[in-house]
């Protein structure tokens, strides 16, 4: 019996967890505001635009954040979470599966952060004039992170010390916000 509970969690982490990584990129591709004209912008447009038609009809957006993919972001995690929670055994609760949903989506955007902020930083020791689609999308990702991190570092000597702070203070929230948010989330299950 464990090995079909481990298969339908592998299952559900990996199908679900991939759609709703798409739709948290959806979200921070507006949040960023980068282009959509980007080979990769239009598939994570094309997978998630037919819920958000949907959603968009009864959930408005509000000062430029999109509330029905933030919305979204939040049902399909709320499932997920609430899925694998009951092929572990646990009753099912309502506060403790959208603490934890809520805990694992800032932990995949603030990840994203991280691997964006890196692939930056790759791409400008590697392919610093890169015209391919990856290499824009990962640096008009990482630029509206770094910005304000550059206004407190400014380059010294050439050498741009931001992203180290950036990647500082994105783990920071991941130690002081992020864990007791999972942590609060799963002390209703012991």
């Amino acid at each position: 019996m464990p090995y079909i509970q481990n298969a339908l969690s592998f299952t559900i982490e990996t199908i679900v967890g991939l759609y709703l990584t798409a739709v948290i990129l959806r979200f921070l591709f507006q949040l960023l505001q980068v282009d959509f004209r980007n080979p990769f912008s239009r598939f994570i447009i094309t997978a998630t635009n037919p819920p958000l038609k949907i959603l968009r009809r009864y959930i408005p957006g509000l000062y430029g954040i999109d509330l029905s993919a933030a919305a979204l972001i939040l049902m399909i995690g709320f499932i997920k979470t609430g899925l694998l929670l009951a092929i572990s055994g646990y009753k099912f609760n309502i506060a403790a599966t959208l603490m934890i949903t809520i805990a694992e989506v800032l932990t995949t955007i603030t990840w994203t952060c991280i691997i964006v902020i890196l692939g930056s930083a790759i791409l400008s020791w590697v392919a610093p004039m890169s015209q391919h689609p990856a290499a824009r999308l990962i640096n008009s990702m990482s630029h509206p992170i770094i910005s304000p991190f550059r206004k407190i570092l400014p380059p010294i000597q050439g050498i741009d010390l931001s992203p180290l702070l950036a990647l500082l203070a994105l783990n920071l929230i991941q130690r002081l916000v992020i864990l007791p948010i999972t942590d609060f989330g799963r002390s209703f299950f012991f």
